[in-house]
């Protein structure tokens, strides 16, 4: 971690202390992490997937649930990738780890056209090789570092070019049941994220694979919701809480919901409705004050 000034130390305490509440509470809330757990912790070399290892090991050494954290990497063989990098940061680590070697780069390569957005073939075949691997080292939980802001991209995502209503869970079972799969930065910021990232001085390594298509339908959505953040903050953190508290009945989707069977039901007394209250309330008030004029 870089050199700071006393001020920037009491900023980065703060930060810190903020992050390690967010993800306390989201592994709370979903019950994330559970005693004996042996979490695979997914680390690409971004930013987010080093804070994501960085705050577990933090909130390890301090947790009264005991939990083991093994970090494991996917080499996909871009050119130019820097092997070392994170085999060297995670020996300073002491802790347990593994370099998973699959040449997914090669397959997207040949599979999707040149310009082409790579992003849905990659992570399919990335997914599919960590499920694989979790098991084989006996994981419990597979953790990645998806913070809050790209659960709401996702859901936007969806929206526009997927005609669902769906984004990322914090907590996902896989379709075979075989894996878990946890978000324990779901709550958190990117912009916090990225101000951790950079203090502590991580060895980011950039993804060349997709580093190159400036157009990314992720790029516009993300454009959009930082837009919305500057004209009105706090809307990104809203629209995120409107994904857990959810009104099927208020949507249109009649296999979670049953419209077909609604059907009236009258018996008993009706309640008044609102106007109906508001007209007794008002000449409630109306008899009060003409009271107090007569006194």
């Amino acid at each position: 971690m870089r050199n700071l000034s006393k001020q920037d130390k009491k900023r980065f305490n703060q930060l810190q202390k903020r992050l390690r509440r967010d993800v306390g509470n989201a592994i709370a809330d979903y019950n994330m992490i559970e005693a004996g757990d042996r979490i695979m912790v997914c680390l690409s070399g971004g930013k987010d997937s080093y804070a994501l290892l960085d705050i577990l090991m933090g909130l390890q050494r301090s947790s009264p649930v005991r939990f083991e954290l093994v970090a494991v990497n996917m080499d996909q063989k871009q050119p130019g990738f820097p092997e070392r990098v994170l085999p060297e940061y995670l020996d300073s680590l002491g802790l347990e780890y593994y370099i998973v070697e699959q040449d997914t780069y090669s397959i997207v390569k040949a599979k999707i056209p040149e310009g082409k957005t790579t992003c849905g073939l990659c992570s399919r075949l990335r997914r599919g090789t960590l499920y694989a691997f979790a098991e084989k080292i006996k994981a419990t939980k597979i953790a990645l570092g998806h913070h809050r802001d790209d659960i709401v991209e996702t859901l936007f995502l969806n929206m526009f070019h997927g005609s669902k209503l769906a984004a990322m869970p914090p907590k996902l079972l896989s379709d075979d049941h075989r894996n878990i799969v946890i978000r324990p930065l779901a709550y958190c910021r990117e912009h916090d994220l990225e101000e951790y990232a950079g203090i502590r001085q991580f060895p980011i390594i950039p993804c060349n694979l997709c580093g190159s298509q400036q157009n990314l339908q992720r790029q516009n959505v993300k454009r959009m919701l930082r837009d919305w953040e500057r004209e009105q903050p706090g809307r990104v953190a809203g629209i995120f809480r409107s994904l857990q508290n959810v009104a099927l009945s208020q949507l249109a989707d009649s296999r979670r919901f049953d419209f077909a069977g609604l059907a009236i039901d009258r018996a008993g007394e009706a309640k008044p409705y609102a106007y109906q209250e508001a007209r007794v309330s008002a000449a409630r008030v109306e008899q009060v004050i003409n009271f107090v004029d007569n006194v």
